[in-house]
């Protein structure tokens, strides 16, 4: 039988850590708590969890700053962040920090679980079936580690952002829409206005494009998406 999947919650509101926690553990995960951003930065760099929880308003250092933290010591876990806020502003800050996924409260506690879900369901589904090492430019990429070099020296991917690549990688030359990108890669049904797809595809073209607003790799097919050119 399957170790059951670990998460870390990082959250404050004392109501809504019992209601998180005991509906997750209902639904068979391992839910561990931290209730402030120190704790829980040292919490996701010292544990082994299949995915983070992370609430932005936190006493002693916000969610933006401990996602940020993470991406940059190498710490790759799925994070979901959760918070009052809902400007699109804030949504992309995230995003770009090397967040997975958002959800703004009040949420429905299904869609959470659906969220949570498809980041752990979708965790190594992109890059499965095909070549484990590819070559672009000055780029190396190394899927069964997880590993991508530019130039020699090691580049920093968020867990979504590296499936998103992957993915690219192994349907080369394909015009790839958002709402297929956000179905296989992100594993659920977003609104067709999204940007969530558009902020981690100029994620990847800043780490890996030599002239990132003049890409040669990942393409834009207007009103159809995306395409992989390759080398």
């Amino acid at each position: 039988m399957a170790a059951p999947r670990r998460i870390l919650l990082v959250e404050d509101e004392p109501s809504l850590v019992l209601t998180l926690s005991d509906r997750l553990r209902a639904e068979g995960y391992e839910v561990e708590v931290a209730e402030d951003g120190e704790a829980g930065l040292a919490a996701a760099v010292g544990g082994s969890f299949d995915a983070v929880v992370l609430d932005v308003m936190l006493p002693k250092k916000n969610g933006f700053d401990v996602c940020r933290d993470l991406r940059q010591r190498g710490v790759a876990v799925p994070v979901l962040m959760l918070t009052a806020r809902g400007q699109v502003v804030d949504k992309v800050v995230g995003l770009k920090l090397g967040a997975d996924d958002y959800l703004t409260k009040p949420f429905d506690m299904l869609e959470l679980l659906a969220r949570l879900e498809a980041l752990l369901r979708r965790g190594r589904r992109a890059g499965a079936g095909g070549p484990e090492r590819y070559v672009f430019g000055d780029v190396e990429v190394d899927l069964r580690h997880e590993e991508v070099r530019r130039d020699g020296r090691p580049v920093e991917l968020s867990a979504l952002e590296m499936r998103l690549l992957a993915y690219f990688l192994t349907h080369p030359g394909e015009v790839l829409s958002r709402d297929r990108l956000l179905d296989e890669v992100w594993g659920y049904d977003a609104t067709p206005v999204t940007r969530t797809v558009d902020v981690h595809v100029a994620g990847l073209r800043q780490k890996l494009e030599p002239r990132p607003s003049h890409p040669r790799y990942i393409l834009t097919v207007r009103g159809r998406g995306y395409k992989f050119a390759g080398s």
